[in-house]
């Protein structure tokens, strides 16, 4: 997709600090980080959302991040890691890209994430079993 920004730089027509390059993936640093070494993984492909991977690149792709994920405590000496994928809500560009954060403890990020919310009696069961129903069909 000639509009996408992530095809753009998987293409090498807009530049970008690239980490990772795999046949099938490509990693980069973002350019508004939470962090510093906030990195970006996307598939090659467009893709727009997680569902929409297709099942051969999955395991590529989660094998990527762990090693990103790694990567940011061998590499950048931080404690850990947040690792998220937005779909559709939240995602400032529509092309999967999985989000590795490199985190130590007392680094300031609070409430990245939405408000909570509380169930009323009976419905976690009910959405359970709403859940387990749509991922047996």
């Amino acid at each position: 997709m000639a509009e996408c920004v992530f095809c753009s730089i998987v293409a090498g027509a807009t530049p970008a600090d690239v980490v990772l390059e795999e046949d099938d993936l490509v990693a980069f640093l973002d350019t508004r980080p939470v962090f510093k070494g906030h990195v970006l993984l996307v598939p090659r492909d467009h893709v727009v959302t997680l569902p929409d991977l297709p099942a051969g690149l999955r395991d590529g792709f989660l094998a990527a991040a762990q090693r990103l994920a790694t990567a940011m405590v061998d590499g950048l000496g931080a404690q850990g890691s947040f690792v998220a994928i937005n779909n559709v809500v939240s995602q400032s560009v529509p092309h999967l890209h999985l989000h590795v954060v490199p985190r130590t403890k007392g680094d300031g990020l609070r409430g990245f994430f939405w408000p909570r919310t509380k169930y009323a009696a009976g419905e976690p069961a009910d959405y359970a079993a709403r859940l387990r129903k749509a991922l047996t069909r």
